[in-house]
């Protein structure tokens, strides 16, 4: 009765209220959509009392769930006439707590497409996402040896997702979910004018009626850009719904959708491409290839044009994979290699555009250790142009302006090489490609005179034909070059050249690469103000460009500002996201690595230097960054915590990377670094002569990446040698340097070496000098937290008496 249940009602109120007097109470009700009437009317006259009282009520609840007439809206609408609660909407994970997520879960740093595929399928909804990695993990995806070999990811449905979703679709007339099931084959979105051709016997009145149906349980949504447009409400319930068709009604439905759409766009077709491949494909065992291959190719390169590059991979590989099945070719062997033309299989000119296509789309989305992926792509793709003297093909596949690969000789040289021949002399076309020259042969090859001569050559023609848009690109291409030859002045002075100019041309990547080759010369010449703006302007155009590389730097960039100033919490975060970006970017590695070193996480960081070396394993031996930064890393590494299990890796790894002719500066520098650590932890007094006699040119410049300022280097190498009067010199120098940059990590760490050397010589006022320069470094590790430095300092402060 009414009155017996007021008096239930004021009874639970009163035990609550009482209840939190002793102490404030937060009490939660979950998923309020399935309470009845009753228990919603206590809630309301809980609400009434809560004045006062210490007690918080928190209800949770399903929109999605909701009508009109649901007893929850009721309540919800008395609530909020009375202005009784606070509501907050829950949206689904964003991409960045999807990534931590999978993370937390799998132990490693998850790539960005898997995160990407993952946030994609789920959108976020936290039970969908804990259910899909669930899956991956069992079925042993979440590895790092898996990880590392994958390129592209999708995600299937696990049981537990359709079962939830199922029982929201049992709620539907028979008639609604036939009209779904339709639909579904449509894609995510679909229009009335989609679907009414599909469904028979039915009238648009009829049909909107059916929707109206799916409108008011939350399955379907319309979209308020346009009449008539609709779109599931979520990815895995119109995933949920294609999966109940069987294949041979499937193929037939998206026969007939990809008419529909034709006839209804009719001209405008081509404009939307990028909706009809995939109803082609599905349905080529009876529409044939042809269509499929023309509208793939249009959509690929609208999505190329659009920066959006995976979706590009897919359009491109839809086709190729057709003009395959038509030769009676191999379709795994196009993405790994090309070696499928060496067999029947004809070139023609729509294979050569995917080709082509895939290779540029390859190029801004592949690891470094697969790009020459793209490259063989690419030469394919050349050779057909090359062969019917289509120029301008011959121009764009050779002017691909993707970053080289230093020390792996991926045939971009000689593809180039060939290109110069076929284009007409001093023309726009013959600097443009110059310009990709003089890069290729300065980082892949070692070769500094032809990458000078490429260079003036492209000037000269852009002089010659006042094309400011080609010495852009020259100016950035060689100071690129000038960086990885050590000329860090030369290469600054080129990138400010090159972005003053960029005002007056319209070219994104020679922008981006002047700004990051800018900003790297700066972090050489310790000029961290310059660093932090040029850093801050990469990201926005990484993020336009929406390419793998770029993304990763322009992270890497900000990342290295907080960790050269010792901001390991902003260091590590940024590092968290280009690591998502670009698992295995060797830079991003091996600043991570030392990261953890530095700030005493010895755990961590053999995490990083393990997966560090993994990268290093998996690439050719050469002289490449993988094997440069492997070898310094793992002494600077040892000389943070004493120990020297790796050295004889290292001793290898750096021996191996200067025995090849073609080995750049910069990276022959890292292995040099290397060994003249070795040498100082062994006390190799001849070792260190010979490699300070090699690493002399770092006077006054810091070796980037894995961070250590040259002078402080030269200055332990001098001591080594028993040049303690050089080696003061050095480290007064690495001081002043250290101390106008702003670089205090490298600071603290130069203060603590010093000291020692000054311990040694022990000469008049070495003694206070060097208790002086203990005091300043243990000030600035015991601030930024570098917990292994305050250790050592600590240490010689008790030798010393301080």
């Amino acid at each position: 009765p009414e009155q017996a249940r007021l008096r239930l009602f004021d009874s639970m109120t009163a035990f609550l209220k009482s209840a939190s007097r002793r102490q404030p109470i937060v009490l939660v009700l979950d998923d309020l959509h399935w309470a009845d009437h009753p228990s919603l009317l206590l809630l309301e006259f809980v609400a009434r009392e809560l004045a006062g009282s210490r007690l918080l009520v928190i209800g949770t609840y399903r929109d999605m769930e909701l009508s009109r007439r649901h007893p929850l809206s009721i309540t919800l609408g008395e609530l909020n006439r009375e202005r009784l609660f606070q509501r907050v909407l829950l949206r689904g994970l964003a991409q960045e707590d999807v990534g931590r997520f999978i993370e937390m879960v799998s132990g490693i740093a998850p790539p960005l497409g898997m995160v990407e595929a993952v946030h994609r399928q789920t959108e976020g909804n936290p039970l969908f996402v804990t259910e899909v990695v669930r899956l991956l993990v069992q079925e042993g995806e979440l590895t790092q040896e898996k990880v590392g070999q994958r390129d592209s990811w999708s995600v299937r449905i696990p049981e537990g997702v359709r079962e939830v979703i199922g029982r929201r679709l049992d709620r539907l007339s028979e008639r609604c979910n036939e009209t779904l099931t339709i639909a579904s084959v449509i894609g995510r979105e679909f229009t009335l004018s989609n679907i009414l051709p599909l469904t028979d016997n039915i009238t648009e009145d009829r049909l909107l009626e059916v929707l109206e149906e799916a409108l008011a349980a939350r399955v379907i949504e319309e979209l308020p850009s346009s009449v008539g447009r609709f779109q599931f409400t979520h990815a895995l319930i119109q995933e949920t719904l294609a999966g109940e068709i069987s294949t041979s009604r499937k193929v037939r439905l998206h026969a007939r959708v990809a008419q529909a759409m034709e006839e209804l766009y009719g001209n405008q077709s081509d404009s939307h491409a990028a909706e009809l491949p995939y109803h082609y494909a599905e349905a080529a065992i009876v529409s044939g290839n042809d269509k499929l291959v023309h509208y793939s190719l249009v959509a690929g390169e609208r999505a190329l044009t659009a920066y959006a590059h995976a979706e590009a991979i897919d359009h491109f590989q839809r086709g190729i994979d057709a003009k395959l099945r038509q030769a009676g070719g191999h379709h795994e062997s196009i993405a790994i290699s090309g070696e499928w033309v060496t067999s029947e299989s004809a070139i023609d000119a729509e294979m050569a555009a995917l080709l082509a296509g895939l290779g540029r789309a390859q190029a801004a989305t592949l690891e470094r250790n697969r790009l020459w992926v793209a490259v063989a792509n690419l030469s394919v793709a050349f050779d057909y142009y090359a062969q019917v003297q289509d120029i301008d093909q011959v121009v764009a596949i050779a002017e691909q302006p993707f970053y080289p690969v230093a020390g792996q000789r991926i045939g971009q040289a000689q593809l180039i090489a060939r290109a110069l021949s076929l284009v007409p002399p001093d023309s726009p076309a013959l600097g443009s490609i110059l310009t990709r020259y003089c890069r290729v042969l300065g980082i892949e090859e070692g070769d500094y005179a032809g990458a000078t001569d490429a260079f003036n050559r492209a000037i000269t023609i852009a002089h010659r034909h006042g094309d400011v848009a080609l010495q852009v690109r020259a100016l950035a291409d060689a100071a690129n070059v000038d960086l990885y030859h050590l000329r860090w002045q030369d290469s600054r002075q080129k990138c400010q050249d090159a972005i003053e100019l960029s005002a007056k041309a319209d070219d994104s990547h020679a922008e981006i690469l002047a700004l990051y080759t800018g900003a790297l010369a700066s972090f050489a010449l310790g000029d961290l103000e310059d660093m932090r703006r040029k850093s801050e302007s990469i990201l926005p155009y990484a993020e336009r460009l929406r390419d793998r590389f770029w993304l990763a730097g322009a992270l890497r960039c900000k990342e290295s500002v907080s960790r050269l100033e010792g901001n390991w919490e902003a260091a590590r975060d940024l590092s968290e996201q280009g690591l998502m970006v670009a698992a295995l970017e060797p830079r991003s590695l091996c600043n991570r690595t030392l990261l953890e070193y530095e700030s005493g996480d010895f755990a961590q960081g053999e995490v990083y230097l393990e997966w560090l070396l993994e990268l290093m394993r998996s690439t050719p031996e050469g002289p490449s960054l993988e094997y440069g930064y492997s070898a310094a890393v793992i002494l600077l590494a040892d000389r943070i915590t004493g120990n020297n299990a790796r050295n004889h890796v290292a001793k290898e790894v750096a021996e191996t990377v200067i025995s090849f002719p073609y080995v750049t500066p910069y990276v022959g520098t890292l292995a040099r670094a290397a060994l003249g650590l070795l040498a100082v932890s062994q006390a190799n007094a001849a070792e260190t002569g010979v490699q300070y006699t090699e690493l002399k040119q770092t006077a006054g410049t810091m070796l980037l990446f894995p961070t250590i300022a040259g002078d402080r280097l030269l200055g332990l190498l001098a001591q080594t040698m028993g040049n303690l009067e050089t080696s003061m010199a050095h480290f007064e120098d690495s001081l002043g340097f250290c101390r106008k940059a702003g670089y205090r990590p490298e600071l603290a760490w130069t203060c603590c070496d010093y000291s020692d050397m000054l311990r040694e010589r022990d000469g008049d006022g070495d003694r206070p000098k060097a208790i002086a320069l203990l005091d300043e470094s243990l000030a600035i590790s015991s601030e930024l937290g570098m917990r292994p430095l305050m250790e050592r300092v600590l240490s010689r402060r008790e030798i010393l008496k301080a």
